[in-house]
């Protein structure tokens, strides 16, 4: 009687023992075979897909290579599409009328992000509703770089960017943020509006082009105090006039276009649609572009457009 209970006890062990190897054995198939279905991957991943902690995710352990697959894919677009929303967000709208910077998506009272400002004080500002870029030289110091240059200059020029960095900082005397996104001007038409608002030394803005790495630039700018529109060469942060034009009127506190136009080495400087300066350079013209500006000019800058031949 004994033995068989004993017997009894053996077989029931055993019996136990082999459905947990097969339950265990089982198991594993069955709940791959439920994520294998492309119905509810489809879903989770589409659930997801506006959702950037979708890179972070991790997938399951047993997940199918076809799920795999598609979770990868996702993710990629996802990626795709933000870092075409962030480099939109620091450069001009391209259009079939140029490249077109008009401040509408920036934040009121912060620098901007689609210019980079290098010297001075430069901020979006609010006028009457419209976003505009303001120059502000009623904080003006000479020698002032703009706040956190070393990376903007970093931005601009990657590893070349110490001479760019020691010449700005050296022969920081003029006001000037650049346009990004905006690498190699060197034939076309570049314009802004701008409008003056005060300045007791001056009130001027211009346009800046063939900026190169060490920090030489040219500025075709135009003075509200001065009635003038000059072509500068600036090198090591001095001032070579090569062209000055008198009698020009510029009115404070009105809204002006100014524009320039490049072919070959011939420069053209406009303001409000009339012709006013034609020069020939000794020098091809080849580098970034942005606005500039003096002293204590404060002054106001929107629809900044770049037209490249």
């Amino acid at each position: 009687m004994k033995k068989n209970s004993v017997v009894t006890g053996i077989v029931i062990i055993i019996a136990v023992i082999a459905v947990t190897v097969l339950g265990w054995k089982l198991w594993p198939k069955q709940s791959a075979t439920t994520q294998d279905n492309p119905q509810p991957a489809a879903s989770a991943v589409v659930s997801q897909s506006a959702s950037p902690s979708l890179q972070d995710t991790a997938a399951p352990s047993n997940m199918s290579s076809a799920s795999e697959t598609a979770v990868q894919s996702k993710t990629s677009e996802i990626s795709s599409a933000s870092e075409t929303a962030a480099a939109a967000s620091v450069a001009g709208q391209p259009s079939a009328n140029g490249t077109s910077f008009d401040f509408s998506g920036e934040t009121v009272g912060e620098q901007p992000k689609t210019f980079i400002p290098v010297v001075g004080n430069w901020e979006i500002s609010d006028d009457g509703g419209n976003k505009v870029l303001a120059v502000d030289g009623t904080k003006w110091q000479s020698g002032q770089t703009a706040a956190g240059i070393a990376d903007q200059a970093r931005a601009l020029y990657g590893d070349k960017y110490a001479e760019f960095l020691d010449n700005v900082t050296a022969f920081a005397y003029y006001p000037y943020a650049l346009a990004a996104g905006i690498d190699n001007f060197n034939a076309g038409e570049i314009s802004l509006r701008f409008k003056t608002i005060s300045g007791k030394v001056d009130q001027n803005m211009g346009i800046l082009f063939d900026m190169q790495p060490n920090g030489d630039y040219l500025t075709i700018r135009a003075a509200a105090l001065e009635n003038n529109l000059v072509l500068w060469d600036v090198v090591k942060g001095q001032r070579t006039s090569l062209l000055w034009i008198n009698d020009v009127k510029v009115q404070s506190g009105q809204w002006h276009t100014l524009k320039m136009t490049l072919n070959g080495k011939t420069v053209e400087g406009y303001l409000d649609d009339q012709l006013y300066l034609t020069y020939e350079l000794d020098h091809a013209v080849s580098g970034k572009v942005g606005a500039w500006s003096k002293s204590d000019s404060y002054v106001y800058m929107d629809d900044f457009t770049v037209k490249q031949q």
